[in-house]
């Protein structure tokens, strides 16, 4: 259970950040190195490249001062150090609240509970399909298993500390209510985020427009879901916008850059994950590209998770906390 004090630290940073337009979400990418080849995704394997450490990414946490602090990559777990990194962004009764996402591969019990002490508030594990499918297209042979029997091993623990995150996409879609059942069956919240074809411009990943009536009709199923068992954590709104991308092919009023952004693994600042650049501050970003953005080609959970109006952003927010 969260502290009274810790509640109030994050209430406050949140209100504080609406007005002053500091950003909700900052996604530190620790590293671009990935053991998975995901068939959306444009990473995968060793990338060369300098990274920060553990005290550079606590001293930006610091600086920019997220409501949530996700910590991603590439796969953050394979940093050596990725427990004294997120030491360095925890402040013990305050923000942020910080988030791990991950295969799931490389996490064990053991490394679960060290990354917990350590300050890691939740993991967000990927799962994009209720059977083994999941383990072609995420590129790694029984990685559906392993995630099955790491949730059964963590039954009962602290509410488990795990969100399962599933990418919606034209060939899964047909299964979001299976996954529903399944996050529930193994005691998990799920959360649903929309494919982009910005990675890989892997144009067979969209709905095309003779499915999206089916696609419309398995969001509402997943709505009522939602309701009767309380397992998705996905807010309506972001729900609703899901069949609208894609039907429209895309979003506008982006906000990447203010309202949520990315720390390269350099400690340098990218306005997303899929629009990578080297800014030295928040101010230089905001001024060069913040003010020119007219990307509409994504709508992720990281981006709706911020933009949701504010009735949804204070009400969800409290309600998962």
């Amino acid at each position: 259970m969260m502290s009274r004090r810790r509640l109030l630290s994050l209430a406050k940073r949140s209100v504080s950040n609406y007005f002053g337009r500091r950003p909700f979400c900052v996604s530190f990418e620790v590293t671009y190195s990935c053991n998975a080849r995901c068939k959306h995704c444009h990473l995968g394997g060793h990338v060369d490249g300098e990274l920060a450490s553990a005290e550079e990414y606590g001293r930006r946490a610091r600086e920019l001062k997220p409501v949530v602090a996700q910590v991603s990559g590439g796969e953050p777990l394979l940093r050596r150090d990725i427990e004294e990194i997120v030491r360095s962004m925890r402040r013990p009764g305050r923000a942020p609240f910080i988030v791990l996402t991950t295969n799931g591969a490389l996490l064990t019990k053991e490394k679960y509970t060290r990354l917990r002490e350590a300050g890691v508030d939740e993991f967000s594990l990927s799962l994009d399909y209720p059977d083994e499918r999941h383990d072609e297209f995420r590129g790694i042979p029984g990685l559906f298993a392993k995630i099955r029997s790491l949730a059964d091993g963590l039954r009962g623990t602290d509410g488990a500390g795990i969100t399962l995150s599933c990418v919606v996409q034209r060939d899964n879609f047909r299964e979001l209510l299976k996954l529903c059942g399944l996050a529930q069956e193994w005691g998990l919240r799920l959360n649903f985020s929309t494919y982009t074809w910005l990675r890989t411009n892997k144009m067979e990943y969209m709905v095309p427009s003779e499915e999206q009536e089916e696609l419309r009709e398995m969001i509402r199923r997943v709505i009522e879901f939602k309701r009767k068992n309380g397992t998705v954590f996905t807010s309506d709104y972001i729900l609703q916008k899901i069949p609208e991308f894609f039907a429209r092919g895309g979003i506008a009023g982006c906000t990447a850059g203010r309202r949520f952004f990315v720390v390269n693994p350099d400690a340098t600042l990218s306005p997303c994950g899929l629009i990578i650049r080297s800014y030295r501050s928040s101010r230089e970003m905001r001024k060069d590209f913040v003010k020119t953005n007219t990307c509409t080609a994504c709508f992720t959970s990281i981006r709706g998770n911020q933009e949701k109006p504010l009735r949804y952003l204070i009400f969800d927010n409290l309600k998962h906390l």
